[in-house]
């Protein structure tokens, strides 16, 4: 076990070593993906905008800035998770010839995959901070609470991704269920719907894991108070999931070549 923690630990440090080459590895990617577009990367923000905005217009406008500042935060935070679970589940796989043709630390795609997601995740947050000026949600000093919430999320995406695509490259069926899962969590989350306490809803939120990271970010802006429990349920969740991401790549990082 000390053996496959140690080789973890190795992986990652000569892969932060390479972080100059894994930071413009995932600007390039985001350029990449916008190249032909007239906006380039801007409609990531637009996208975001679209969602909510048309959301907040049709469904939320007569429930009041609250519920719509609710759905802006949820959905922001929801996006980034869902997008790094889709993403992370095939990532080995979609690194082969990387991985089959250089001799990079794995911890080099996974810090890839986390700037990207960052990266994307930073246009949300622009058009996230513009709709709650413009529904004038007030700034407390409850905010930095959120803050701290979107960087231990920040903190554990590295983790989350190795465990998916170890898992990912082993399992190929993996990347089906977990889009699945993903698909049913946009409305088993409460992201559009407050909690019922007794009612099946209630049950969604208190056993759905993605309902406290939610939490941890949205809480402190539209309640102005610590989720407490929240937090303790995300920071248990990522020491988790850090436990299994060293576990996993220490223990496969070299059988990974020869199942993709």
């Amino acid at each position: 076990m000390l053996k496959w923690l140690w080789a973890a630990f190795a992986d990652l440090r000569e892969g932060i070593a390479f972080r100059r080459a894994w930071m413009a590895l995932a600007g390039e990617d985001i350029t990449d993906q916008h190249r032909r577009t007239a906006l380039g990367p801007i409609w990531l923000l637009i996208n975001y905008l679209a969602f909510v905005g048309t959301f907040i217009a049709i469904f939320g406008y007569a429930r009041g800035a609250g519920f719509s500042a609710y759905v802006a935060l949820g959905f922001f935070v929801w996006m980034y998770l869902s997008e790094v679970i889709n993403q992370s589940i095939s990532l080995f796989v979609r690194e082969e010839n990387f991985i089959k043709g250089t001799r990079l630390p794995l911890s080099v795609y996974v810090f890839r995959l986390t700037m990207q997601s960052l990266i994307r995740a930073g246009y949300a947050l622009i058009g996230l901070l513009g709709l709650l000026f413009i529904l004038g949600t007030p700034i407390t000093v409850a905010w930095l609470w959120s803050f701290i919430g979107i960087l231990l999320i920040i903190a554990i995406t590295p983790a989350a991704i190795t465990v998916l695509a170890v898992a990912g490259a082993f399992f190929p069926d993996l990347q089906f269920v977990v889009g699945n899962v993903i698909r049913l969590g946009l409305f088993l989350t409460p992201i559009f719907w407050y909690p019922a306490e007794g009612a099946i809803r209630g049950h969604f939120y208190f056993w759905n894991p993605f309902t406290y990271f939610l939490e941890i970010v949205r809480v402190p802006i539209t309640d102005g108070v610590l989720p407490l429990h929240a937090f303790l349920v995300c920071g248990f969740i990522g020491a988790v999931s850090w436990l299994l991401a060293l576990w996993s790549l220490g223990r496969f990082r070299r059988q990974i070549i020869f199942v993709l």
